[in-house]
């Protein structure tokens, strides 16, 4: 019996522990769900929750389809690696090695904005959730915690990634937001180079010699219509067409 009963634990054949919640990290009944909710302890995964405020998503009637405003697809592309860099460089430098970030592109209550920070180690998910529900981002307080999902082939909506939902932006599986090809070389190169530097420093266990740090490229900034940062916890970063030119041709 016990080994059935951990068999079917998080599927639908779970009568009693809520299998969306298991696999998403969120369930659209909310604390009204008839099924249990179980809170890992311990995981990888840290889920900050409608943390991502996509404006062309806020401009949307209610089915979804109507946008108010004129917003381009290019200036969206461009706000949401904005904002995926800032968060991605942010916490891999303060918290560790990042292995996958994920974003929602839901409707629903329950996901929209929903971001998914999954670390290398455990240790350091724990200490990402400790910092940040003490910090605030874009003039808004953050919500995070420990979440299961550590799958995201399971999480994920195929049909929407074969074009073919129905069910738009509130579908209960995950619509996940790409971000554009520059950025995800940059973050991979990026990556590499930090890899490269643990790597030299492991080398040179208790050796008296040090290293000029190699120095970062300098970034143009702008404050977001929040203020900036908010006191060095929040907000984004606005490249221009310069320094993005410039960032490709390190490739």
């Amino acid at each position: 019996m016990a080994e059935y009963l951990a068999s079917i634990f998080g599927t639908e054949k779970d009568k009693v522990n809520c299998s969306f919640y298991f696999k998403i990290g969120a369930c659209r009944h909310g604390d009204r769900c008839s099924r249990i909710h179980n809170k890992p302890t311990f995981s990888q995964t840290v889920l900050l929750q409608n943390f991502y405020a996509n404006p062309q998503n806020s401009l949307k009637s209610a089915d979804g389809s109507h946008l108010v405003a004129n917003v381009s697809d290019e200036e969206m592309q461009e706000h949401y690696d904005n904002f995926f860099e800032d968060v991605f460089v942010e916490c891999e430098d303060k918290y560790g090695e990042i292995e996958e970030m994920n974003v929602c592109d839901n409707l629903g209550d329950h996901l929209v904005g929903n971001v998914y920070i999954k670390f290398r180690k455990e240790e350091d998910a724990e200490k990402a959730v400790n910092d940040m529900n003490n910090r605030w981002f874009g003039g808004r307080p953050i919500y995070a915690e420990l979440t299961s999902v550590t799958d995201f082939r399971e999480a994920c909506c195929r049909q929407y990634e074969m074009g073919e939902c129905t069910r738009s932006g509130f579908c209960n599986f995950m619509h996940l937001k790409p971000i554009s090809r520059e950025l995800r070389r940059y973050l991979y190169s990026r990556r590499k180079r930090g890899r490269r530097s643990r790597s030299r420093s492991r080398d040179h266990v208790g050796s008296r010699r040090t290293r000029t740090p190699e120095p970062r490229p300098r970034r143009s900034r702008s404050r977001d219509r929040d203020g900036g940062r908010d006191g060095g916890r929040g907000g984004g970063r606005d490249r221009d067409r310069d320094h993005r030119e410039g960032r490709s041709g390190r490739y």
